[in-house]
């Protein structure tokens, strides 16, 4: 299930419509990222942040979406997975994303839904402006987030079905 919306949402009505009537799932593991109140320690002048704005290209943002899910049903046995990303406005402590993996067994869905959120930040179109008491500035990739997902392209990485 993916959804890429404006609104809020409830993080235990989502996994419960996740697993609802699942009962081959033996663990979900769950990623919710939120805005900061602050950009992070490894970018020059960090400071503090009022607010970002994220932006997307709708459907093409899906369809990105959907080609990481479905890598990621191809590594490891999955029962059930969930993309929720928001776009618009954020403020600090504001959800952005929620990402969460299922399956009958725990080591598939942890893997999985690291996975998920290391290549959602790297390969999935979302752009971001940061509001900051110097002005709007736009938030560039990290080489920790490349280096993240670099990860899952090894092949001892990759886990057997």
């Amino acid at each position: 299930m993916i959804r890429v919306q404006r609104d809020d949402f409830d993080v235990g009505a989502e996994l419960g419509r996740l697993t609802g009537g699942n009962t081959a799932i033996g663990g979900v593991c769950v990623f919710v990222g939120l805005v900061r109140d602050m950009a992070p320690a490894d970018k020059k002048g960090a400071d503090k942040v009022g607010a970002m704005t994220l932006e997307h290209y709708p459907g093409m943002t899906e369809r990105q979406l959907e080609r990481i899910d479905r890598e990621a049903h191809g590594r490891w046995p999955l029962e059930e997975t969930l993309i929720i990303h928001r776009h618009g406005r954020l403020e600090p402590g504001d959800r952005i994303v929620l990402v969460a993996a299922a399956s009958r067994h725990r080591q598939a869905a942890f893997d999985a839904c690291q996975f998920l959120i290391d290549w959602l930040k790297t390969q999935a179109p979302f752009w971001k402006v940061e509001e900051t008491p110097e002005g709007a500035r736009w938030v560039e990739s990290r080489a920790s987030d490349d280096a993240a997902a670099a990860k899952w392209t090894s092949t001892e990485r990759a886990a057997t079905k």
